[in-house]
């Protein structure tokens, strides 16, 4: 024992000493120390929450592919050699046109899908690939281009998988915000990013004719990714994606609360059509500072209450706002007892009214607070 010690090196003197004790241990049948026996294989390493996040709600996320025949651009046959029509064909004849989106499946037992209406609008067949890579047929059921929702079903038996639905209400700036969906056809593509901003108004990105308060988030979302969902760190769907800004500003992505999207799909898939309450007003912001330097204007046509609120600049004739009595000029400052300082936070409440029941506004109309009461009336359908 001694001369094989003194063999080893200073500093590997313990290390050998171990070893040698265990060798005799084993040759003496002792067997391997209880602690070692214990402690098994290492614990593997644990995935990340995004990946737990995925495979929650992955299984639910579909693909969608749309066609629809197209009328090409007519052009005077008498301009046309015969030559070039042989060659490229009638121009007056229809074309497929091909698109794609996703979707997530939100009922399993009904089947049925929820994507923007932008994805399925007019097409004329829609397939449906799912997350094992089955494709199957899919019909529209309903579309509300109002808010971009469209509900799709898929024909067929059994139950499908559906993702978890979370509440956009609870939502915070900063909070987690997963991206799924098949951007250029690259399908189980997964963005992670953050919230990274809340009740972003549509109608400040160019869209007139929407009426909604968009989630904003870094994570890419691309074309194709349209329809897909927006999931929160628990896996949980907090919005769907639904438009990209590009040009100054890209990297910038939106999609609409969950809570809204599931109101809408509730009617959308009892064949139903969506009725959006309206007052018939076309409204601006207006804040104190602006009034003011209005009115300091020699020139300016209208003045105006030096506070912030909704500034009424056309009331629509024959609308639910003419009938009220409101003039273009008023301020709308408060609606149904809630402070209205942005045209926005009017439409909030709008949407959240029902059709003819009253509604109290109080307004500011020169110098005189007023309070008025008006029934919205359903908003009409475009065409």
């Amino acid at each position: 024992m001694q001369w094989l010690l003194s063999l080893l090196p200073m500093n590997r003197w313990r290390q050998g000493l171990l070893a040698l004790a265990l060798l005799l241990s084993l040759l003496a049948g002792g067997g391997l120390p209880a602690a070692a026996l214990e402690a098994g294989p290492p614990a593997p390493t644990p995935h990340s929450f995004v990946a737990d996040a995925v495979r929650r709600v992955g299984p639910a996320v579909v693909r969608i592919d749309t066609e629809r025949n197209v009328t090409r651009q007519s052009f005077d046959p008498a301009l046309l050699d015969p030559l070039l029509r042989d060659l490229f064909g009638d121009p007056s004849s229809s074309m497929r046109e091909r698109g794609q989106g996703s979707g997530v499946i939100i009922d399993g037992r009904r089947r049925l899908v929820l994507t923007n209406a932008h994805v399925v609008d007019s097409v004329d067949a829609v397939t449906v690939t799912m997350a094992d890579g089955r494709q199957l047929d899919g019909v529209v059921v309903g579309t509300d281009p109002v808010t971009d929702l469209a509900v799709v079903r898929v024909p067929g038996k059994g139950d499908l998988s559906a993702a978890p639905l979370g509440d956009s209400e609870a939502l915070e700036v900063g909070d987690w915000a997963i991206a799924l969906g098949s951007p250029y056809g690259l399908e189980r593509t997964v963005t992670l990013g953050i919230v990274s901003s809340l009740h972003r108004d549509i109608n400040s990105l160019g869209f007139a004719d929407k009426r909604l308060d968009l989630i904003q988030t870094d994570a890419a979302i691309n074309p194709g990714n349209s329809g897909g969902p927006l999931v929160n760190a628990d896996g949980e769907v907090i919005g769907i994606n639904t438009l990209v800004r590009s040009g100054p500003g890209a990297g910038l992505g939106f999609a609409i609360p969950i809570n809204l999207a599931r109101r809408v799909a509730d009617q959308l898939g009892e064949g139903g059509t969506v009725v959006h309450p309206y007052l018939g007003l076309q409204l601006v912001p207006l804040t104190a500072r602006v009034a003011r330097d209005n009115n300091r204007d020699p020139d300016a046509l209208l003045q105006l209450p030096e506070r912030d609120g909704a500034l009424v600049q056309r009331v629509l004739p024959e609308s639910p706002a003419e009938a009220a009595g409101l003039h273009r000029g008023d301020l709308v400052v408060a609606i149904a007892d809630q402070p209205v300082n942005t045209p926005s936070a009017l439409l909030q409440q709008v949407e959240r009214a029902q059709v003819g029941q009253p509604l109290p506004l109080r307004v500011v109309r020169g110098q005189r607070e007023l309070q008025l009461s008006i029934r919205p009336a359903a908003l009409p359908r475009a065409g």
